[in-house]
């Protein structure tokens, strides 16, 4: 397969390039400085065209006009030119059914690639996108989004006119997933389309959320970032780190015990922490009433003792880093943990509450 790109080296360009590679094909890349001769070779060797390019802001309005309606024009003609019915699929944008310099060139183009359609009977997808989102996006250029993740990134200011200014965003990861499919299968509807999910918003919730997302390696408590557009913003978030931000340090309680650190806290999912303990060292003689925890031993040898608070019945589990497996503590039976090794043990751990100072249901109790 080898498929045309216009606008290549633009933000939905370079992620598709990328995931065109990933797939085994080849792009024929066609950007500002490839000439109409470049876009003719290009043409004749295409099976798939993504007409991508574009202008945003130029200097002069009138560049809209050449740049968006005039070079798709000049693209089609050179697409019917060629005879071969090439599939093509438009990026253009909501914004193509206004009455300004921006919305009437990008309804011109949609028109050109329209008629090319119709004269050829080639199959077309034209995508109205909203605000387009996610990494390698340009700040301080037409996407709030990337100019927010920046600037917050960086402690730089950020201007909110209306925090209650709606909001239409759709995510790089899921236009390029919608673009794919086009490549594979272009036959079908031809005509307008759309990359889904939508998602509706608001600018000061994204703003809020993305604060949300700084303030994380503060207080140590991850947003719900698994899924939907919160997801897409903490990965677009993360995208805009300068290197230098990518490390940043923890606190450690030691002792002459070792260490203990706490990674990561969830809203309502409990934490994540780890622990060290020389050898010979019982950590842990307390029980819960309702906390739990898994422990997993990732280096050293580790004996885990159980006592149950009520009836006294004992028991022991042996573990170590080599073989990994889980311990879990059960709610009122007292437990502790010693390392029965000759090197410095280190032990995973996940409780399914965040520790609670004021109420941290830990009661100390030997176990035996």
């Amino acid at each position: 397969m080898k498929i045309l790109v216009t606008g290549a080296n633009g933000f939905i360009g370079r992620n598709l390039c990328l995931a065109i590679a990933e797939q085994g094909w080849l792009v024929l890349p066609i950007n500002r400085e490839h000439s109409e001769a470049d876009l003719r070779a290009a043409i004749a060797m295409a099976d798939v065209v993504i007409h991508l390019a574009g202008v945003n802001r130029p200097q002069d309005p009138a560049e809209f006009a050449a740049g968006n309606s005039g070079f798709t024009e000049t693209l089609c003609a050179l697409l019917s030119e060629s005879d071969r019915k090439l599939p093509i699929a438009m990026t253009s944008s909501i914004q193509a059914d206004r009455d300004n310099p921006y919305g009437l060139s990008k309804k011109a183009a949609e028109d050109a690639v329209l008629n090319y359609a119709e004269q050829t009977g080639a199959p077309i997808h034209i995508y109205r996108l909203p605000n387009v989102f996610g990494k390698w996006c340009k700040p301080n250029y037409n996407s709030a989004v990337a100019t927010f993740c920046h600037n917050l990134a960086r402690d730089l200011p950020i201007q909110v006119n209306d925090t209650q200014a709606p909001l239409t965003l759709v995510y790089i990861d899921d236009v390029i997933a919608e673009l794919l499919a086009f490549i594979r299968h272009p036959a079908g509807l031809s005509g307008h389309c759309s990359a889904q999910p939508e998602y509706a918003t608001t600018v000061g919730a994204v703003v809020e959320q993305l604060r949300a997302f700084k303030g994380m390696r503060e207080h140590l408590i991850s947003e719900r970032v698994g899924t939907g557009l919160t997801r897409a913003l903490y990965s677009t978030y993360i995208s805009f780190l300068p290197l230098e931000a990518a490390r940043y340090a923890l606190p450690k309680h030691a002792d002459t015990r070792g260490v203990f650190v706490e990674m990561l806290k969830t809203t309502d999912s409990g934490q994540f922490s780890y622990f060290t303990a020389h050898p010979g060292i019982t950590r842990g003689g307390h029980y819960h009433h309702s906390k739990t925890e898994k422990f997993l031993v990732i280096k050293g040898k580790a004996l885990f003792k159980f006592r149950h608070i009520l009836s006294s019945e004992t028991y022991s589990i042996e573990t170590h880093g080599a073989e990994p497996s889980i311990v879990e503590t059960i709610p009122g039976w007292a437990h502790d943990i010693t390392n029965i090794g000759d090197e410095e043990m280190i032990v995973m751990l996940w409780a399914n509450e965040n520790f609670d100072r004021a109420k941290p249901d830990t009661i100390a109790a030997k176990v035996f």
